[in-house]
């Protein structure tokens, strides 16, 4: 397992649509382990693969915030919605794309998935709250869509001001 560096935006890589992947190989199972073990790291409830550079649909998550529970780490390869309900929820969303900047985001607030996992079966559930709002968050990743598309272009804007600031600033250092 090793840590992969997690791409700022504004960078094209975050705007493109994934590729499906084929089938499961050690290539991709050394992703997913990297992948969990860099959201982990950072500290993050989820991680897409293009956010490591990698333009495949995959994602990892673990949404459980208690620190007094087992972890619940999850790997969806070509994932997909195949329910959503009609109630909604806003939830304060950010993205260790755009570090330390937040907005609220409004989607549904449960969300049956449908993916494969790396023991090459389908898996489906249903998820709620946080869980919901990661798994759509991510899934928009892979369709190179960023929580700041779901906000205004007034905020998206100072936000996006924000981050070239910032990868400026790394870059100097």
């Amino acid at each position: 397992m090793n840590l992969r560096p997690i791409l700022i935006h504004p960078d094209p890589r975050l705007k493109k649509v994934t590729e499906p992947v084929a089938r499961i190989t050690p290539d991709i199972e050394k992703l997913a382990a990297d992948m969990l073990a860099t959201m982990y790291d950072a500290p993050g409830v989820g991680l897409a693969a293009p956010q490591v550079g990698v333009l495949s649909r995959v994602f990892v998550m673990d949404a459980t915030r208690d620190p007094e529970a087992d972890r619940r780490p999850m790997v969806l390869i070509n994932p997909e919605i195949s329910w959503s309900s009609e109630e909604q929820n806003t939830y304060e969303e950010g993205c260790l794309s755009i570090p330390d900047q937040y907005a609220d985001v409004t989607r549904p607030k449960q969300v049956r998935m449908r993916w494969l996992g790396l023991d090459g079966k389908t898996h489906e559930e249903e998820f709620d709250d946080l869980w919901a709002t990661c798994a759509q968050h991510e899934l928009d990743h892979l369709d190179g869509v960023l929580f700041i598309d779901h906000i205004s272009a007034i905020k998206r804007q100072m936000i996006t001001r924000r981050m070239v600031k910032l990868k400026r600033e790394r870059a100097r250092a």
